[in-house]
């Protein structure tokens, strides 16, 4: 047989050809992996650069409202701002005087209490009902008679008319 090569059998070319990809093959599987190493380290070493350096000229961002601050969307909904110190305490005493159980998670109480004042603001004739919803679960239902306990217990402290 006759090749391009013309002194080489075709045996022997295979082999030829064998042994040269196979020699491109170590050798693309070692240098491969070597450039994606040096790529790396030379992508890391650029944004190390600039991590270090701070920009001077922008101000350092600062809170504008402290976290007690009572947004404006929560005035429109008619929600009165959380009760702290003092006010909170005479409140969750109010309402664990309908039942102990209902301040047994305080921030849950106090959430459902804004809410309901909302209930009031709008006014109808379910907000008794709604209290009762609002405040009781499947494991602990109220009464619309401890709901309108509520309901004056949340105008007693909470959300005055």
């Amino acid at each position: 047989m006759t090749t391009a090569w013309g002194h080489l059998g075709a045996a022997q070319l295979s082999a030829c050809l064998t042994g040269h990809t196979m020699h491109t093959y170590r050798w693309s599987a070692i240098v491969r992996p070597v450039a994606a190493l040096l790529a790396a380290v030379a992508a890391l070493s650029l944004t190390a650069c600039s991590a270090g350096e701070k920009d001077v000229t922008k101000p350092a961002p600062r809170a504008t409202t402290p976290a007690t601050d009572y947004s404006a969307p929560e005035m429109t909904a008619g929600l009165p701002p959380e009760p702290m110190g003092a006010g909170r305490e005479v409140y969750l005493r109010a309402i664990r005087a309908v039942d102990p159980r209902l301040v047994e998670d305080e921030e849950k109480a106090v959430d459902a209490g804004r809410n309901q004042c909302a209930t009031l603001l709008d006014g109808g004739d379910k907000a008794d009902w709604l209290a009762a919803q609002r405040f009781g679960n499947d494991s602990r239902p109220l009464t619309d008679a401890q709901g309108k306990q509520l309901n004056a217990a949340l105008r007693a402290t909470l959300c005055p008319e």
